[in-house]
C-alpha cells in the first residue's frame, strides 16, 4: 500500500508534488529511495539511454533546476525538510552515473544502480556536507548529483578495466 500523501493546495502544488515523488515511486512504503534509484535505471534504457551525449547533458542540466523547484515545492506542501517521499533527485543522481553509458550497454546499468546506491547511502565526502551548502530543493538535489559523480567515476574505471 501506497503512502498517503496530504492534499496540495492547487494544481501547481500537485503537478510538483506529483514530479517530486516521480509520481507513485516515492510512496513506496519502504526504501523510497531505492524506488525512485530503481524507476530512473527502468526508465533510462527508453528516455536517457538513447539519446546522444549532448542531448543527455542537456536533459541533467535542465533536470537540476526543475527538480529542485519541484522539491522545495514539495517540502512546502508536506511541510517537511527533505521528505523521504522526494525522490526526482534520485533520478538525477542516477542519470548522472548513467550518462557515459552506450545505448546498447543496457546490462551496465546494475551496476551503475548498485554503485549510486552505495554513494547515496554512505555519504562519503561532499555528499553528506553538500545538503547543507544549499537550501531546500536545491540541498536535495546536490547531495545525489555528488553520489552520481561517485559512482559514475568507478563505473568509468570498471568499464576501461572490464
Amino acid at each position: 500500500m501506497l503512502t498517503p500523501l496530504p492534499r496540495p493546495h492547487s494544481l501547481l502544488d500537485w503537478a510538483a508534488q506529483f514530479a517530486a515523488t516521480l509520481g507513485p515511486t516515492g510512496r513506496m512504503p519502504r526504501a523510497p529511495g531505492t524506488w525512485g534509484s530503481f524507476a530512473a535505471a527502468v526508465l533510462a534504457p527508453i528516455l536517457f539511454l538513447p539519446l546522444p551525449l549532448w542531448a543527455r547533458i542537456l536533459t541533467l542540466i535542465l533536470l537540476f533546476p526543475l527538480g529542485a523547484w519541484c522539491a522545495s515545492r514539495a517540502e512546502r506542501t508536506l511541510g517537511c525538510k527533505d521528505p523521504s517521499c522526494v525522490v526526482v533527485d534520485e533520478l538525477w543522481g542516477q542519470w548522472i552515473t548513467l550518462l557515459p553509458l552506450p545505448a546498447d550497454a543496457a546490462w551496465w546499468i546494475i551496476p551503475a544502480f548498485l554503485l549510486f546506491r552505495l554513494f547515496d547511502i554512505a555519504k562519503p565526502w561532499p555528499v553528506r556536507a553538500s545538503e547543507r551548502w544549499l537550501p531546500g530543493g536545491w540541498g536535495i538535489m546536490i547531495d545525489d548529483g555528488f553520489a552520481g559523480l561517485y559512482a559514475l567515476l568507478l563505473l568509468f574505471l570498471a568499464r576501461i578495466l572490464v
